[in-house]
């Protein structure tokens, strides 16, 4: 071409170029192309005009997404769309890549897209050669596609915030890759640094605690939610001079600071910072503009969880008491696992009560549900709980005045209460620490547990009411009995019983063993603090340390356990040891109005000899105990009381079993007729009791026998250890 000819046209300089023109409007659905276009797109060379699903069937799918999302992003913040198309044949196979430069618009009104751009063809590397790693090629596609797609794993797993600034710390991205990264957050009015990574401890001071109205670029992407890009240290200096000084003395040249938006709001900033220029194409944008996103919704998710975890511990924290100083002649331990659904606290609890009297007073009980509403519930059970107990009232009163005060606020008779009925089942213990005596009520909750000194385990039956809040009139008989020296008595939820599809009866079964193979060892405190471990360990703790039950429903509930322990070398009166126990002890009480508790007595005192060597001593035992029991219901008006020791001895041991009554009349030997109902019971006692006797009381009278046992050739059918009740 001469000096002083015309220029040629814009089509001229274009197809001379092997350049096509398109342009595209989104609300006409329409795709205009050149005669170059529609060449470089496999069609006829001549201009033709295509609905959107003609051209998309033209490009990979993936690509035409692409498309879509770089325009968007272009048109948000007033830059140039490029991106890399792989234009198919019919037969899905790719003719050819080409460029595609354009400056896309956004019309309100419409709500529609329009660009006009330019399609020029490139040349694919192959894979693997050192033009397919820089940022404009194919692989560099890929590799992207990849990393987000870990990134967005790695994020989605985070748990806490200091997981997901670690993951954002420790993200590659591919072809460019920052080497500070910072975090913001906003407090009312001012910018704060969440985290950080690649700078040394305060280096990032002078920006912590900034105003929003500063001009930094972190505090302008927060205040209009659009992200700010400086590609080199003159265009940081020219836009933002103020906090230049600031950010000059890190050596970087070029900075992305990206809004974190989640549910459409910018909660704050992230900065990627560089050693190196980066130019920031559309391709590092979209990658930077994902992560951001995918960092924020992040952080959104761990601040809930953190936050929801923080009000659940406060809860627990506040509902669940230290156990206080240390009580003279006892050792407590206590333990409260959540274990069902996402709260950490629930309807279980456990207390300690001082009481007036010098005693002291254990609850353990069990909120109907695991809610927010039974957490609330059994924060008001306890308060009132502990305010009946400081007032003095006796184990029945305490129960009795608790169940009134549950029902009336769960049953919704109050203005503007909702009716939401709840019961709680609860064992309430008063202890003196100075004999050891346990005067224990119950509603409804399991009986406790004693391991005695020998380590026989039992379950100590109790008399018991309704749970709490069913009946606001029901009376909870009290049970009284004394923890002997050496002995530790055992209260839990039923969660401690019956997780891991176990019912009462096996997960009783579960814990007795577990109870009798632990070493006692000194009862010091550590070691009652290792027992309480071990017996949650066993239930909730790692596959290997429980076994579940027969049941198929293997849902969980919470655990509460509290144990209570009577050292002999620190229970005296003046810190001395007192005297020996017998090896085992039990006591049990049966009342006129309760001859269903036989059972209950011949059962426990199957289980005081569950290693008795003779099986037929123990058939006797149980025979002549029922005799003695149903004799006191019979004859008198007056309750039994039983007791039951195991003594040793050089003679080896022997069982001591007597029944105490209030009643005058002594019992006599009978001779009663074949047919005659009643009178048999002295002369079982002589047939089959080593010893027995029948001794005045003061007020009442008592009868007693003993068995020594028999072992070797005199024991049939049995051996130590081998009875499981």
């Amino acid at each position: 071409m001469r000096t002083g000819e015309p220029l040629p046209s814009v089509g001229e300089v274009l197809a001379a170029l092997a350049t096509g023109l398109w342009h595209w409007d989104t609300a006409a659905g329409l795709v205009t192309l050149d005669a170059e276009a529609a060449r470089l797109l496999g069609l006829p060379a001549r201009p033709v005009t295509l609905t959107e699903a003609q051209a998309r069937a033209r490009l990979h799918p993936v690509d035409w997404n692409e498309v879509a999302g770089v325009v968007r992003l272009a048109a948000a913040e007033g830059t140039l769309a490029e991106v890399r198309i792989r234009v198919m044949d019919a037969d899905g196979r790719i003719l050819r890549v080409v460029r595609s430069r354009s400056k896309p618009s956004f019309d309100p009104e419409r709500r529609a897209y329009e660009l006009i751009g330019t399609l020029q063809e490139v040349t694919e590397p192959a894979p693997g050669t050192a033009a397919a790693r820089s940022a404009v090629t194919g692989d560099w596609r890929r590799s992207r596609e990849a990393f987000l797609l870990d990134a967005g794993r790695a994020l989605a797993e985070a748990r806490s915030t200091a997981e997901v600034l670690r993951v954002a710390g420790g993200l590659s991205m591919p072809g460019f890759s920052p080497d500070g990264l910072v975090v913001y957050g906003v407090e009312g009015d001012r910018l704060t640094i969440t985290g950080q990574h690649g700078h040394h401890p305060g280096d990032m001071n002078p920006f912590s605690n900034m105003p929003l109205d500063t001009d930094y670029p972190a505090a302008e992407v927060v205040r209009t939610g659009r992200a700010v890009y400086l590609s080199s240290p003159e265009e940081y200096r020219d836009r933002y001079p103020a906090t230049w000084p600031l950010a000059r003395r890190f050596g970087r040249h070029s900075w992305a600071f990206l809004p974190l938006t989640a549910a459409g709001r910018t909660r704050g900033a992230w900065m990627a910072a560089f050693t190196y220029p980066v130019a920031f194409t559309p391709d590092e944008r979209a990658v930077l503009t994902t992560v951001a996103r995918m960092l924020a919704q992040a952080l959104s998710r761990a601040g809930a969880a953190e936050s929801e975890r923080e009000l659940a511990e406060g809860l627990q924290r506040t509902m669940l008491p230290s156990l206080g100083p240390e009580v003279p002649g006892m050792r407590i331990a206590a333990r409260y696992i959540p274990t069902g659904g996402g709260l950490q606290v629930g309807g279980d609890w456990y207390d300690m009560i001082p009481l007036p009297s010098g005693r002291f007073a254990l609850v353990i009980g069990d909120v109907q549900g695991h809610d927010v509403r039974a957490a609330g519930i059994m924060g008001q059970l306890r308060i009132a709980l502990r305010a009946y107990a400081a007032e003095g009232h006796r184990p029945d009163a305490v129960l009795s005045r608790a169940s009134r005060f549950l029902h009336g606020v769960t049953d919704g008779s109050g203005p503007g209460a909702p009716a939401d009925p709840r019961f709680a089942t609860c064992l309430y213990v008063e202890a003196d620490p100075v004999t050891g005596m346990l005067e224990v009520a119950r509603a409804g909750h399991p009986d406790p547990v004693i391991r005695m000194a020998d380590g026989t385990v039992m379950m100590r039956p109790t008399a018991g009411g309704l749970p709490l809040g069913v009946d606001p009139d029901a009376d909870y008989p009290t049970t009284r009995f004394t923890l002997e020296p050496d002995e530790t008595l055992m209260l839990c939820t039923d969660g401690l019983i019956e997780t891991g599809g176990h019912d009462l009866e096996s997960g009783w079964r579960r814990l007795r063993v577990l109870l009798e193979d632990h070493r006692a060892g000194e009862y010091r405190q550590e070691d009652l603090e290792a027992l309480a471990d071990a017996l949650v360990q066993a239930v909730h703790g790692p596959s290997s340390h429980h076994t579940t039950g027969p049941l198929a429903d293997r849902r969980e509930d919470d655990i509460a356990l509290v144990l209570l322990c009577r050292p002999a070398a620190v229970c005296g009166r003046d810190g001395t040891a007192t005297a020996g126990p017998p090896v085992r002890r039990t006591l049990l009480s049966v009342a006129q109005d309760e001859p269903d508790r036989i059972a209950e007595a011949r059962q426990h005192l199957r289980e005081l000899l569950h290693d008795w060597a003779s099986r037929e001593q123990v058939d006797s035992a149980v025979l002549l105990v029922s005799e003695m029991v149903t004799n006191v219901l019979v004859h008198t008006d007056a309750d039994a009381l039983l007791l039951a020791e195991v003594l040793c001895g050089e003679g080896g041991r022997r069982l001591r079993v007597e029944v105490f009554d209030t009643g005058d009349d002594l019992p006599h030997k009978r001779r009663p007729g074949e047919l005659a109902s009643s009178g048999r019971g002295l002369m079982l006692i002589e047939l089959l009791a080593d010893a027995w006797g029948v001794a005045p009381r003061g007020e009442g009278k008592s009868i007693w026998f003993e068995l020594r046992e028999r072992t070797g050739a005199g024991a049939p059918g049995a051996s130590p250890g081998s009875y499981v009740p």
